[in-house]
């Protein structure tokens, strides 16, 4: 496998014809753990190149399969046309050889989520079209099993997730291992729906449109439940970052909640979100002693705030987020 950098990428795209012999300009993305990402600008063209790694940036050891790029190419193609138009990135071409593919680039005047929560940039009708937009997932995917059938296999989803997150708090937190072994056997027995596994404001790019979501290599048809824990661990994480606009952030999961109640009817939404509640709680302790904690919270005091939290959740599981 040729591994692609911004220094190598423009001469590997003028080999494989997809730009032309003018000027290319390739700057490398930030922000994940798992692949090479890069923007590319060539001919009038703005689009991404994603590559898969086999060895995971953090500090402890991950690693994960490279053919996850291929998984994430069709989950992106037989979810497109469910949800809003731009929400999901255009599948331009692939290169199976290499682990590459090429997709459509958000809006150039997009923000990342997750850095507009960090510097105070709170809004509700963010918030709720998050929980639209996953509610939409989960319901049209569920609705559609001969078309989300096919991605059953969870492999690249322990990989990344089950392992690194959910059994290594298991191992690192034995206070809570006994509640954590149930939602482990939901995500490894459920095909309710398409869970797409990093619903997270660092892949959500906002724009005047709405927004553009990426990262889909740990989608699979699974617990949905999970998406819901994950998403509002990261929204509330941001409280614990911003503890004088705490109420602003706890609002924000609010309307997520609204956003994401009007449009599933799969399963009774009161269900969805006493199990979701469950899978926040281990997210929460993920983020802290998992194998990729969050970067933004260093101070210890607020990490052990955070793991009281989380293990309260799991402890005395409450079935209602308020």
């Amino acid at each position: 496998m040729l591994e692609l950098t911004a220094a190598n990428a423009a001469e590997y795209l003028r080999a494989r014809g997809w730009v032309g012999p003018g000027p290319v300009r390739v700057e490398a993305l930030g922000g994940g753990v798992s692949n090479a990402v890069l923007r590319v600008e060539a001919g009038g063209r703005l689009f991404v190149l994603k590559q898969s790694r086999p060895q995971l940036r953090t500090r402890d050891a991950w690693f994960s399969d490279l053919d996850r790029v291929f998984r994430e190419m069709e989950v992106m193609q037989a979810l497109g046309p469910l949800l809003p138009p731009g929400t999901v990135p255009e599948v331009l071409a692939g290169d199976r050889a290499n682990y590459v593919f090429l997709m459509s680039h958000a809006p150039r005047e997009a923000g990342v989520w997750k850095q507009q929560l960090l510097a105070g940039e709170i809004d509700d009708g963010v918030g709720e079209h998050c929980g639209r937009v996953l509610g939409r997932m989960h319901e049209t995917s569920a609705a559609a099993p001969e078309v989300f059938g096919r991605f059953r296999d969870r492999t690249v989803f322990v990989q990344l997730r089950v392992d690194p997150f959910y059994r290594r708090i298991r191992e690192r937190r034995p206070e809570v291992a006994a509640a954590v072994a149930p939602l482990i056997d939901s995500l490894l027995s459920r095909d309710e729906a398409l869970c797409h596994g990093d619903y997270s404001p660092k892949n959500i790019l906002t724009h005047g449109a709405g927004f553009t979501l990426v990262d889909y290599e740990t989608a699979h048809l699974g617990d949905p439940a999970m998406d819901l824990g994950f998403c509002l661990s990261h929204l509330v994480l941001k409280a614990f970052k911003r503890p004088h606009d705490r109420r602003r952030h706890l609002g924000l999961t609010r309307a997520f909640w609204r956003g994401y109640a009007r449009e599933v009817s799969f399963r009774p939404a009161a269900e969805l979100e006493a199990r979701g509640i469950g899978h926040f709680g281990v997210c929460l302790l993920a983020r802290i002693d998992g194998t990729s904690p969050v970067e933004y919270l260093p101070e210890e005091p607020k990490r052990e705030a955070v793991r009281r939290l989380g293990r309260a959740v799991l402890l005395e599981q409450p079935r209602r987020w308020e």
